[in-house]
């Protein structure tokens, strides 16, 4: 199969060309494990994240993790999770996984993020596998998105709803589902006063996503990109301004999906007493960190401000989005690349080089 592989962590821009355009073996399911043929791959910074060395990844590896293809093959016992409600408390691995329904060739699924847990720990029997340590310990990518064909286990495949383009449909994986998680964990109500740092793939499904949930809040928009700041106003922001710019009024929470620093110290800054800073990305860069050496105490963390980062999504934050947005009609915006043009997608989204999404597809 064709696959773009990283072999070697490296840094960009530098090297332009990090994934290699290679053919390796059409991967061989094992029981409960489905074959998926990939028909459109969604590009993410932690991409970015794994080909500059800041998560380490286990190489040679084959990136991607917002897939959305067709069952190719399927053992005899493969079942998918069908979508539902979050649960409670599960006490079983089979409750953590939710109710199923047989999959059948042919039919579109899409897989996000994490691909393995252990189903067993206290984190998955109460439904954040994302804090698995079976996960944290080996990760999740191998025959990832970047290829023809990938294989997942049967827990972590998702049914995707008709009214979505493949293309349309693979940015939710992550970019929507992980932006749905943080608008969860802000704590936001309706009325109250939301602000996005960065408008990339992430924040600005978050943006469509806030405005069908909370129809009286206003939400503010920090980009550096004047370009980002338009489109954020063309999709319904209040306010858009610059990063260290001063929002009409405060704020109570902010979402930050940026790869830096400063953002986050310029978010401390515009919260209310008691607000919340919701920090939605993997890794943080190295270029800006001395700026948490000058964290002003009275005026940065005092009075009960809270920060809180995203670990990742669970399977219930991809069934419960994937169910919203379709009810919502919430769509991203996207462009497409062929698989074997990922680098240049890459190098773009280092650049700033976005807006919206960037899709492969096969």
């Amino acid at each position: 199969m064709k696959a773009m592989l990283l072999r070697a962590t490296t840094r960009l821009p530098q090297n332009p060309a990090p994934l290699a355009f290679v053919d390796l073996p059409t991967p061989k399911i094992n029981e409960g494990e489905v074959l998926i043929r990939i028909r459109a791959c969604g590009v993410c910074h932690t991409e970015l994240d794994e080909i500059e060395g800041r998560m380490e990844p286990h190489l040679p590896i084959v990136l991607g993790h917002q897939v959305i293809g067709v069952i190719e093959e399927c053992s005899d016992d493969f079942i998918i999770p069908e979508g539902g409600s979050r649960p409670e408390k599960a006490t079983t691995p089979a409750q953590a996984g939710g109710a199923r329904e047989a999959a059948t060739t042919g039919q579109r699924v899409g897989v996000a993020w994490i691909a393995s847990a252990c189903g067993h720990c206290q984190y998955c029997l109460s439904g954040a596998e994302n804090l698995c340590a079976e996960f944290k310990a080996t990760g999740r990518d191998i025959d990832g998105g970047y290829a023809e064909y990938m294989k997942v286990r049967e827990d972590f495949v998702h049914p995707i709803p008709e009214s979505f383009s493949d293309s349309e449909a693979a940015p939710l994986l992550c970019a929507g589902a992980i932006g749905y998680r943080s608008l969860r964990l802000s704590n936001i109500e309706d009325g109250q006063a939301l602000g996005l740092m960065g408008f990339g793939g992430s924040n600005h499904l978050v943006l469509k996503i806030a405005r069908h949930k909370y129809p009286n809040s206003k939400v503010f928009v920090f980009s550096r990109n004047p370009q980002e700041r338009e489109f954020a106003i063309s999709l319904g922001a209040a306010w858009a301004g610059a990063i260290d710019q001063n929002p009409p009024e405060g704020l109570d929470a902010v979402i930050d999906t940026t790869p830096v620093w400063g953002p986050a110290s310029e978010a401390l800054k515009r919260i209310k007493a008691g607000g919340r800073v919701v920090v939605n990305a993997i890794r943080k860069e190295e270029t800006d960190k001395e700026v948490l050496m000058n964290l002003d105490y009275p005026s940065q963390l005092w009075m009960e401000k809270e920060i809180k980062s995203v670990a990742n999504v669970t399977r219930e934050d991809v069934r419960e989005f994937l169910q919203i947005a379709a009810e919502a009609n919430i769509k991203p915006e996207f462009q497409e690349y062929e698989l074997k043009d990922a680098n240049q997608a890459l190098i773009e989204m280092k650049r700033g080089k976005i807006r919206g999404s960037k899709v492969l597809v096969t």
